[in-house]
């Protein structure tokens, strides 16, 4: 109530006559009648339209604005007799009745109270009705506070609207009675709320306990949940057992949710939190529920370089290794075989329950095209396709939808240089060729050409043999050696040391192409129908016969006479 003299109804003396008015006055204000500014009672006579006319007990009556009677934007409910404190703005108007208001009745009594609430730094009441440049306007019980926007909440408020209109306590920051001019916080309040609730919270609190919060706030790695007063933070892990790449996919912001501890640090007051470990566990029997060669239908996931995760049931998910992707796609991405969220079917390879692991496959779903080629097409067997690929080593030879078979270019011709009959093929040519060994674990088919016809040389190959003596026919000449054929099919090669026993005659230059001679065979090579040969073990094998037949240097003979007899006597046999 303000220091100004108060007049009441029920104390005026009674009226007894317009002469006595000065009279009366005096008596009930005595002889100062600049009242002005005081705060009086009056009781509710009758309501004029937008007015309420009061009687104050003077000789005039009051009037008030009927808005004054009720808060900003609720309806006002005023009744003959009712009795208030109302401020006397003006005397008399230009009509001679008092001009008077309820509100500014009710900002005196408001600032006397709120006065003494700041000396002490106790809380008020108030509600938020207004926005201003700034913040907001709050209205404490008639006197007009303002709420700058960062002391609205501890955090960033996007929509007041909830707060608006609604009873709630404030901490006065400022006051300036003079100017008119109160300050208030509805955060100091909050935090003040706030740190008791953590540091009952914080004494209580233990890992597995179970707590209800509030998505305070959303990162790329988990979110922090308001407990009351304190927060946790929730990883994406431990959000639910199925794979979520970011946590906006599960939660948002002021979305109240039931977390369980999981890890509380005493020293740093770190709590971490879980939303999955109030689920069961998908895990748990999941060896028994898929076990390895079950085929089963799952949703890929996530798409990594080295392969994809597919969702087998929410929470448990399997990877197919890019190596278990494809038969035949070694090289491709994953991406280019199957699709985020695509439905695949797949093939439970390995079951790891205790490390979360689940190995799938993809192409084991279809049959190996090399077991299913071994079994299609026996070693022996004719095969036509079109030439894929040409290397130096030989053809790449469509087989299948997606597999090759090579042929080396050792197989392309029993006769030719394998040179010089890759060169007589192309790139889309359609050729035939025979299965020559079927690897399906290294996956490969080889295939030949040159074995559609009989090996010329095959019967050449079953009369000769290691250590034999053949003649043969010089077709090329080389600083290293002599390149020779044996019947026209086998080629050989004698080295520079091999052409004689005598170094002086090891000379290549001596044979000239076309030249026939006689040669031991050391080593053959069937496969390749190669020869390796021996002039100078010949003519060793050749010394060692003379001498053991004809004699030897104890018997004083000369090599030369033992030699020559053996000459002779070899011609006389021819002669015979």
């Amino acid at each position: 109530m303000a220091s100004s003299t108060a007049l009441r109804h029920s104390d005026a003396p009674a009226y007894t006559g317009a002469d006595d008015f000065a009279a009366l006055l005096d008596a009930s204000l005595g002889s100062n009648t600049g009242f002005e500014g005081s705060v009086i009672t009056g009781r509710v006579l009758r309501i004029d339209d937008d007015f309420v006319i009061v009687d104050v007990g003077l000789k005039s009556e009051g009037r008030v604005p009927l808005r004054e009677f009720a808060p900003v934007g609720a309806k006002p409910e005023v009744n003959p007799g009712d009795v208030y404190d109302l401020f006397i703005e003006r005397y008399e108007d230009k009509d001679g009745a008092m001009v008077l208001s309820r509100e500014k009745a009710r900002r005196e009594e408001s600032w006397t109270q709120l006065e003494k609430a700041f000396e002490v730094q106790t809380r008020v009441n108030g509600v938020i009705h207004g926005r201003v440049k700034g913040g907001f306007t709050v209205d404490l019980g008639g006197a007009t506070a303002f709420l700058p926007g960062s002391q609205v909440d501890i955090r960033p408020v996007r929509d007041v609207a909830p707060l608006m209109g609604v009873a709630q306590p404030f901490q006065i920051l400022k006051m300036d009675r003079q100017r008119g001019n109160i300050v208030v916080s509805r955060r100091a309040v909050l935090e003040e709320t706030r740190a008791e609730q953590r540091s009952e919270l914080i004494t209580g609190l233990k890992e597995g306990q179970i707590l209800d919060g509030v998505v305070k706030n959303i990162t790329d790695y988990g979110a922090f949940v308001d407990l009351g007063g304190v927060d946790g933070l929730l990883h994406v892990t431990d959000i639910a057992w199925k794979r979520i790449n970011h946590p906006a996919e599960a939660l948002t912001i002021g979305q109240p949710v039931k977390v369980q501890v999981i890890r509380f640090n005493a020293d740093t007051q770190r709590i971490s939190l879980g939303m999955k470990q109030l689920e069961a566990d998908p895990w748990e029997g999941v060896e028994f529920k898929y076990p390895p060669g079950i085929k089963v239908t799952g949703r890929v996931t996530n798409i990594t370089d080295y392969g994809a995760f597919v969702e087998l049931e929410p929470g448990v998910e399997g990877l197919v290794h890019v190596s278990e992707m494809s038969w035949t796609k070694k090289n491709a991405h994953p991406g280019k075989i199957v699709a985020t969220s695509q439905e695949v079917e797949v093939v439970v390879l390995d079951v790891d329950a205790s490390k979360r692991r689940i190995s799938l496959g993809l192409k084991q779903v279809q049959r190996n095209p090399w077991e299913e080629f071994q079994d299609e097409h026996p070693i022996g067997s004719i095969v036509e396709g079109e030439i894929r690929n040409i290397t130096e080593f030989g053809l790449f030879i469509a087989v299948g939808p997606e597999i090759d078979g090579m042929i080396h270019m050792s197989d392309l011709s029993w006769e030719e240089t394998g040179e010089q009959a890759i060169a007589k093929y192309n790139k889309g040519d359609l050729v035939k060729a025979k299965v020559l060994d079927v690897d399906v674990e290294k996956e490969r088919i080889s295939l030949g050409i040159k074995q559609l016809e009989v090996d010329p040389a095959a019967g050449v190959l079953d009369r000769i043999h290691k250590n034999q003596v053949v003649t043969c026919v010089v077709t090329a000449v080389q600083s290293n050696g002599i390149e020779v054929k044996v019947d026209d099919v086998l080629t050989g090669f004698i080295r520079r040391a091999e052409l004689a026993r005598d170094k002086a005659e090891q000379r290549p230059e001596r044979f000239g192409v076309g030249d026939k001679v006689d040669a031991k065979i050391t080593a053959v090579d069937r496969a390749a129908r190669k020869l390796q040969l021996t002039i100078k073990g010949k003519e060793i094998d050749e010394d060692k016969q003379a001498i053991s037949e004809y004699g030897s240097s104890d018997s004083g003979a000369s090599l030369g006479d033992i030699l020559g007899a053996a000459i002779r006597r070899r011609n006389q046999q021819t002669e015979d």
